[in-house]
């Protein structure tokens, strides 16, 4: 009987503590056999960094001699939000004539900044109406019944005057 009792408390500390090994997400460019920071600064080109590492996870809007390399690693425990446990956005800027890499700057969640979002409507010209002056806006205005006797007579085209 207590053989019994041990094993199901040994099964179910097992099982409790594996519901709470985190799982762990990685997404973005993941480095196989060289990583961003083996560029060479005034050796390396856009097609030898090509071959190196593959294509670029973004480029630049504004310039596209800058390329970026993003990954990140995310943990999530349960039933908790994920968070980001690792961030490395690596930027490489390349010479517009020879095409040879100029920079290679290292970025990680340190240098990253909270941006706070406004989830609120864009506000348009004139005013808001309630439900009220909707519903009972056209009321009064003339524009369900005919203006004169002789217009809307069944039988009568509206252009026919007679």
């Amino acid at each position: 009987m207590f053989r019994k009792f041990a094993f199901a408390a040994a099964a179910a500390s097992l099982m409790a503590t594996g519901a709470c090994m985190p799982i762990t997400t990685y997404s973005g460019f993941q480095a196989v056999e060289a990583s961003p920071a083996d560029v060479k600064i005034g050796e390396d080109s856009k097609s030898s960094v090509l071959n190196k590492l593959g294509s670029p996870s973004a480029t630049s809007t504004f310039d596209p001699n800058i390329w970026f390399y993003m990954s990140q690693i995310t943990d999530q425990v349960a039933f908790y939000q994920p968070r980001v446990a690792r961030r490395e956005i690596y930027a490489v800027s390349f010479d517009k004539d020879s095409e040879a890499v100029v920079s290679v700057n290292k970025y990680t969640l340190k240098d990253g900044k909270i941006i706070a979002y406004n989830d609120r409507e864009t506000p348009t010209r004139g005013r808001e109406m309630t439900i009220l002056e909707q519903l009972l806006g056209n009321v009064g205005q003339g524009g369900l019944l005919p203006n004169s006797d002789d217009e809307g007579v069944p039988g009568q085209r509206p252009s026919d005057r007679r």
